[in-house]
């Protein structure tokens, strides 16, 4: 075994090297004491397994995220889903529309499940308008044919009730209902008392003209992963809601909304799931009041995790922002499979934007127009080069010169036909900032329209947000900054015991370089 730890400034180094052998001597007797509690040490000593090869290293944030994607990030897809126990909102959720709700979901061994959607009047969660009560049966099917990684299954209703809790929120729905459907009488639509909207002992069914389905649970998939700590997070992805309203009770699902969680497996801290595990019909969550974020575009932004849309486009997002010089930069990776290991094509983009103004309908929310200028493309994948090859002249790039892995500039051609891409081109968007719950900035996008179609004019602007990117990076405008915000990557070298590894880490962290720790 050869090891090589390269330091620079260093200083003083015998000083610090016995410094740093003391720190490493109590960080050993340290790591044989138990812990109850999440920060103490852990339960027993570090240890590295054999026979495989790595290296130590640190790492931009940005490139740390992007490599989280690429791995998986320990994301397993659990197939069939075992769907037994609650599931929680972790967030209010924003609708196309906009509604604002959060919901529990209990499925039993039985097949039943019942679900509470809690309706507020404001985007907050804070204000509730009205409480559904939906109960029925559902069944697994096979794995999706359309949507790779999902699972299909069929739903039956047996009864949806819907309780108030204000005047206003009466008004508000029955101005939605037929004169059939209308609760008359001074005793009717109480707040406080649950009213059928659907039965079919009683022959009642009146949910059409409230734009209400649950075909969200025709198709589904549940991941869990493991965090820091050994913790166990479950998430529940149910199928998408339709953008445009008429549409709504009739769309089958073929992408995602914002997931649900376990409600005993979930990320921690979450007020909101505590809050929301514990709510009722009659009491339905109040959430807490959370500032208002300015928001603050400027930086690099990318996605979480693989995203799924409507339509089977399987993708990543990395967004860099410039805002004294009002410039952006997207690089849309493409992908054939729900984990995001399969390149087909990426997209580079550039443009420019405006800051419209704050939201009319939606409180804490941003405006934005984006305009697309210039944009290439790169295909992944031999099927798509051989597409796009085959596309008319003039229509995506140069005909002819498509090969994988070459890149291509499609704003001579005015964009790429076969992609939908038409340059120059102006989106109308909605923005907003939230924390996630270690305190990082999330970023918030329009949900794309369910069609495929692009928000082009006013009136098609998003209504309801896109998975959220995390931030990565302040500093857009060299590697300086990206040096003071590396991130810690582990990963495993044969022959290389426990003391080496934090001997190094001791020893980087003491003279602020870079740390490599190799083997043959």
């Amino acid at each position: 075994m050869r090891i090589l730890v390269h330091l620079i400034m260093l200083r003083n180094s015998l000083t610090h090297l016995l410094g740093a052998l003391w720190v490493l001597w109590l960080l050993e007797a340290a790591v044989l004491v138990s812990g109850s509690k999440l920060w103490e040490v852990p339960t027993a000593p570090f240890t590295v397994a054999a026979n495989s090869t790595a290296k130590l290293l640190w790492e931009p944030q940005c490139q740390a995220q992007l490599r989280h994607l690429q791995d998986g990030g320990s994301i397993r897809a659990v197939i069939p889903p075992t769907l037994d126990g609650n599931w929680v909102s972790t967030r209010c959720e924003v609708r196309p529309g906009p509604e604002f709700l959060t919901r529990l979901y209990t499925f039993y061994p039985s097949r039943l499940f019942k679900a509470l959607q809690f309706y507020y009047r404001d985007s907050r969660c804070q204000d509730p308008a009205y409480s559904l009560v939906i109960r029925g049966k559902l069944r697994l099917r096979q794995a999706s044919w359309i949507t790779r990684g999902g699972t299909e299954a069929e739903h039956h209703l047996h009864r949806v009730a819907i309780m108030f809790h204000s005047s206003a929120a009466v008004q508000q729905v029955s101005a939605r209902l037929p004169a059939v459907c209308r609760c008359s009488g001074s005793g009717c639509w109480v707040p406080g008392r649950l009213y059928d909207l659907f039965s079919p002992k009683a022959g009642r069914d009146c949910l059409g003209p409230l734009g209400f389905s649950m075909l969200e649970l025709d198709l589904l998939r549940l991941e869990s992963r493991q965090q820091i700590h050994s913790k166990l997070v479950q998430e529940l992805f149910l199928g998408d809601i339709h953008t445009e309203w008429e549409h709504r009770t009739r769309y089958r699902p073929t992408g995602y909304q914002m997931p649900l969680q376990n409600a005993m497996n979930h990320v921690h801290p979450c007020p909101v799931c505590a809050l929301v595990y514990r709510s009722s019909e009659l009491h339905p969550p109040v959430l807490p009041s959370s500032p208002t974020l300015p928001l603050s575009l400027d930086g690099r932004w990318v996605s979480q995790g693989c995203e799924v849309r409507p339509a089977v486009l399987f993708l990543t997002r990395d967004f860099t922002f410039h805002e004294d010089l009002r410039g952006w930069e997207g690089f849309y990776r493409h992908y054939s499979d729900p984990t995001c290991r399969q390149p087909t094509f990426s997209v580079r983009a550039w443009g420019h934007y405006a800051r419209v103004g704050p939201s009319p309908v939606i409180h804490g929310a941003t405006e934005f127009v984006f305009k697309v200028t210039r944009a290439t493309v790169v295909a992944q994948d031999e099927a798509v080069a051989r597409v796009f090859n085959a596309s008319q002249e003039g229509s995506c790039g140069q005909a002819g010169g498509w090969a994988v892995g070459v890149e291509q500039d499609i704003t001579p051609t005015h964009g790429c036909t076969a992609l939908g891409i038409k340059l120059p081109h102006k989106e109308y968007e909605l923005f907003k900032i939230e924390f996630d719950h270690k305190q990082r900035p999330l970023l918030f996008t329009g949900e794309r329209p369910t069609d495929g179609s692009s928000p082009d004019r006013p009136h098609k602007r998003p209504t309801s947000y896109q998975a959220p990117l995390i931030q990565c990076s302040l500093d857009v405008s060299g590697s300086h900054r990206h040096d003071q915000q590396r991130s810690f990557t582990f990963q495993p070298v044969s022959g290389v015991t426990s003391l080496t590894w934090l001997l190094a880490s001791v020893l980087a962290s003491l003279f602020g370089g870079w740390c490599v720790v190799e083997t043959q």
